[in-house]
């Protein structure tokens, strides 16, 4: 055999090959998939990208989540009766594209469709092996939809989807936050100290010492009544013994020489730092996906749920940022040390942003008042997102799941777990959780019903 024939045998046989593997794929599809799995499957591949893009700070992240959430919403809102379009009700964004009166739709290929675009468009910095999962996602989901679909519902679908993501996208740009990656840590940052302000820490979690975002208090929220909150209380520097001040770091330093076992455990669990998990926000993300699964619920209250999730949460760090830089209050790391033990060092190391509030407290109580309007708080709950990881050897502890009785009880636990950790006194947990609630509230209370 010449050696050009036997070229082409081959490359008729990889062919034949190729085309029997594709042909094995298809076949191994589902027939169907689960309405409400569809939103679970892009709410999974949010975080993925959440954990594995480099630089995706809490804050970028929490952002993001919100315009994943929303984007979830938006796409099958048209397909409901008695729900409307946040279109003309969240901050600048005027008008949505609308679907066709004429033409028939498939709600999920809309979703589809339109999470797979945005998430590239907000994760512009991910690597391209990210991105071609996230196409594979969305054509392993098309395939399955389209089985029992006609063309043209599926080209209109296809196209409105497209359509949706590259609305929300271009609304996003001009949020303030646009490619935020890109700004991590201000270097040129300087402010003049004064009693009880925040310094850098020298026990850091993050490889840059410099304040983390500290522009992100200015960007836009999503709902208007979240623009212009009070400014909420701080107690007044007092050093001396025995003042309320005083007091709440003694508090800090006292539970940092009596952790139990336990407590120690929450304080890794929730720690969820940005370079090797999805971040504090994707943590509520994933919560919040975890009850999806377990209560199966319609596609439009999952949805929905993502969307009231992801906006609290993104809200609840531009209001949590913004009062960090306005109090620049500073951390135990600072007070203990100076007026109580110098020797003294927290269980956690400090993030790179002031004290006042707690951005675990305020995000976690603002993602679980959300999930309350869609499910009952009553819930007893495991969570297991960071089952499998590798004991924390410098601190001696596992990562064991987490038990809870309530929904609620989540919140306070993330709230509690940074007072174990030693990097925020209650009052930054107890307002944290306070102002959460409201941020997640004027969420809730928008007009969502036609």
């Amino acid at each position: 055999m010449k050696t050009e024939s036997i070229f082409y045998f081959f490359m008729k046989l990889s062919f034949i090959l190729i085309l029997f593997l594709s042909t094995i794929r298809c076949n191994q599809l589902p027939k169907e998939i689960p309405d409400y799995e569809v939103a679970a499957q892009w709410a999974d591949m949010t975080l993925y990208i959440t954990k594995n893009t480099p630089a995706n700070s809490p804050t970028f992240a929490s952002r993001c989540l919100g315009y994943m959430g929303l984007a979830q919403y938006e796409a099958v809102v048209h397909g409901t009766s008695d729900h409307k379009s946040l279109a003309g009700q969240l901050n600048q964004l005027e008008s949505l594209p609308l679907p066709n009166s004429h033409d028939s739709y498939n709600w999920l290929m809309v979703l589809n469709r339109s999470q797979s675009e945005l998430l590239k468009s907000l994760y512009l910095q991910t690597s391209y092996e990210n991105k071609l999962k996230i196409d594979s996602l969305e054509n392993r989901i098309q395939k399955i939809l389209e089985k029992n679909e006609n063309r043209k519902t599926t080209i209109k679908s296809i196209a409105y989807g497209s359509e949706l993501a590259k609305a929300l996208f271009d609304w996003s740009k001009t949020d303030g936050g646009h490619r935020g990656y890109l700004k991590n840590f201000d270097q040129d940052f300087n402010r003049e100290p004064f009693p009880g302000s925040w310094k850098p820490p020298l026990f850091a979690q993050s490889f840059s010492h410099k304040p983390l975002h500290s522009f992100w208090g200015e960007n836009r929220t999503f709902a208007p009544q979240n623009t212009s909150l009070e400014l909420p209380k701080y107690i007044k520097y007092d050093p001396v013994e025995g003042s309320e001040y005083y007091n709440q770091f003694l508090l800090v330093y006292q539970k940092k020489n009596n952790l139990t076992l336990a407590e120690k455990e929450a304080a890794i669990w929730w720690s969820d730092d940005p370079d090797v998990t999805f971040s504090p926000g994707g943590h509520l993300y994933y919560i919040t996906n975890s009850l999806i699964r377990r209560n199966k619920p319609n596609i439009f209250l999952s949805a929905k749920t993502f969307a009231l999730v992801g906006m609290s949460v993104a809200d609840a760090f531009i209001k949590c940022w913004k009062w960090k830089y306005y109090f620049f209050s500073e951390r135990p790391n600072t007070f203990v040390p100076e007026f109580i033990d110098k020797k003294w060092e927290s269980f956690w190391p400090d993030p790179p942003f002031p004290s006042f509030p707690s951005g675990h407290a305020i995000q976690a109580s603002a993602a679980v008042t959300a999930l309350l309007n869609s499910f009952k708080n009553n819930i007893k709950f495991i969570d297991s997102a960071h089952v499998g990881r590798e004991r924390d050897r410098i601190r001696n502890v596992e990562f064991k799941a987490r038990s809870y009785s309530s929904i609620w009880g989540i919140a306070q636990e993330t709230a509690d777990s940074r007072f174990y950790g030693g990097i925020h006194t209650p009052q930054d947990n107890e307002v944290g959780l306070e102002q959460g609630t409201i941020i997640a509230e004027n969420i809730i209370n928008l007009n969502w019903k036609k």
